[in-house]
């Protein structure tokens, strides 16, 4: 597992991440999340909404790894959509997603 996946974890570890659409949904909206993250065999339309919220309400949102490695990651079988609630874990992921790419 690659060193995003295991800062993931250390944040899930930490209280600081919801997963699933609905609480994403729910975090970007009340301005708690600070990052979303994607999973590429999402819908296009899960995409495309996270994608249209998170530019409406200005979060960073990325489209990166699968069901499996974005669940395994916060210690679920499969996840489609995961938020990070911790401003200091999503700049870390963030410079790490945009090291990556």
């Amino acid at each position: 597992m690659n060193k995003i996946f295991s800062m993931i974890g250390l944040a899930t570890r930490a209280g600081k991440t919801v997963s699933g659409e609905f609480s994403v949904e729910k975090a970007v909206k009340t301005k708690k999340a600070f990052l979303v993250l994607v999973s590429e065999e999402a819908s296009d339309n899960t995409k495309k909404l996270f994608q249209n919220k998170c530019k409406h309400y200005q979060i960073p949102v990325y489209i990166y790894g699968s069901r499996e490695e974005l669940g395994s990651s916060t210690g679920n079988s499969q996840r489609a959509s995961i938020a990070v609630t911790d401003e200091g874990f999503s700049r870390t992921i963030i410079k790490m997603l945009e090291d990556y790419h």
